[in-house]
C-alpha cells in the first residue's frame, strides 16, 4: 500500500504523532462564498479575499476534539467564534491532508509551551483527504487560496519609517473614504523604502510574531540572496490595500518540486508604533472573514 493511502487510512496515528512531539496545524474560516480573482481597481465588494491560515501548536486529542492554542498575532490573542466552520491542514513531510472542522468553545488553562493559553477547542474530523497537490490547497470539498506577497531585498533598514507611515496613511484613508485601491507608479515608488529588485511569494502562514512563506522556484534564488525584506501581504479586499511590513527571513529549506520555503519574523525595530497598525489589521482582516462567512 503506497505511504500517501496508508497515512490517509491512519490520519489519526499522524495527528496524534503531531500532537506529541509539539507540533501544530494550520487552519482557516472556511470559504462560503466562491473564490475570484482579486482585481486592482475593483469595487471591493466585487471580491472574495484570500484564505488567511494560522499556524497553530496542538495541545490534546481525545475521541472528538483537538485542542489547539488559541492564534495570535504579535502577542495579541486572535478571537474565533463558537461555531465557525473551519478548514485545517495536516502535513506530514512534503504531503499535506486537509479536513473539515469547526470550533466547539474554548478551554482556559495552561499549556506546555507558555504560562498560560486559551486553547481552541475543534471538532475531530471523520475524514481528511489528501491536496490533490503538494503546492495547492485543494481537496474535492474545499480550496484554499493564499494570499500574495510582494517581496524586496531592503537596503536601507532605516528607511522604513517614511514607507510604513505612508503604507498605513494609505490604508486609513482608503477605511475613510470607501475607495477602490489603485497604485501608480509614482505612487508606488514613494511608498516603497530603499529596496532591491522585487519577487513575490505566498503567505503560508501567520503564527505568533510571523510568517510562513512559499517562493517558487524562479523566485527562490533571490530569496536565499536575502536577509531582512519588505513586504507587502495582499488581503484584499478586506483590507484595502497591500499590508506593508518588514520582515526578517529565518529557517529555509526546499521542497521536492524546488521552491523554497521560509519562516519570516517581523521586524518593527526601526518604527516600534507600526506593530499596533499590523496587529490592527489582521485583527480586523479576521473579524471580516468571520462576518462573512457568517452572512453568506
Amino acid at each position: 500500500m503506497p505511504a500517501s493511502r496508508s497515512r490517509t487510512e491512519r490520519w489519526r496515528d499522524s495527528l496524534q504523532s503531531i500532537c506529541e512531539r509539539g507540533g501544530g496545524i494550520e487552519f482557516s474560516i472556511a470559504r462560503t462564498l466562491p473564490y475570484e480573482p482579486a482585481i486592482e481597481g475593483a469595487e471591493s465588494g466585487s471580491r472574495v479575499a484570500p484564505d488567511l491560515m494560522w499556524r497553530v501548536r496542538v495541545l490534546q486529542l481525545t475521541e472528538e476534539e483537538i485542542l489547539i492554542e488559541r492564534p495570535n498575532a504579535m502577542g495579541h490573542p486572535v478571537t474565533i467564534e463558537d461555531g465557525l466552520e473551519l478548514i485545517a491542514v495536516m502535513s506530514v513531510g512534503q504531503n499535506k491532508w486537509m479536513f473539515h472542522t469547526r470550533k466547539l468553545g474554548q478551554a482556559d488553562g495552561p499549556s506546555p509551551f507558555h504560562a498560560t493559553a486559551q486553547g481552541l477547542r475543534l471538532a475531530m474530523p471523520t475524514r481528511v483527504e489528501r491536496c490533490h497537490r503538494r503546492d495547492f490547497l485543494r481537496i474535492s470539498t474545499a480550496e484554499l487560496h493564499l494570499p500574495r506577497v510582494e517581496c524586496w531585498p531592503l537596503l536601507n533598514p532605516t528607511s522604513v519609517g517614511p514607507a510604513e507611515l505612508a503604507n498605513r496613511t494609505m490604508i486609513q484613508e482608503l477605511e475613510r473614504s470607501g475607495r477602490p485601491f489603485t497604485l501608480t507608479a509614482e505612487a508606488d515608488t514613494s511608498l516603497l523604502p530603499e529596496v532591491g529588485p522585487p519577487f513575490e511569494a505566498s503567505l503560508m502562514n501567520i503564527g505568533g510574531g510571523g510568517a510562513g512563506l512559499l517562493f517558487s522556484k524562479s523566485d527562490a534564488s533571490a530569496a536565499e540572496r536575502s536577509r531582512l525584506l519588505w513586504m507587502r501581504l495582499h488581503l484584499m479586499p478586506l483590507i484595502p490595500a497591500p499590508l506593508g511590513v518588514t520582515a526578517r527571513l529565518a529557517h529555509k529549506h526546499m521542497d521536492s518540486a524546488q521552491n523554497l520555503i521560509a519562516g519570516a519574523a517581523f521586524e518593527f525595530t526601526w518604527n516600534t508604533s507600526h506593530r499596533d497598525f499590523v496587529v490592527e489589521q489582521i485583527t480586523r482582516f479576521v473579524g471580516r472573514a468571520q462576518a462573512r462567512a457568517k452572512a453568506a
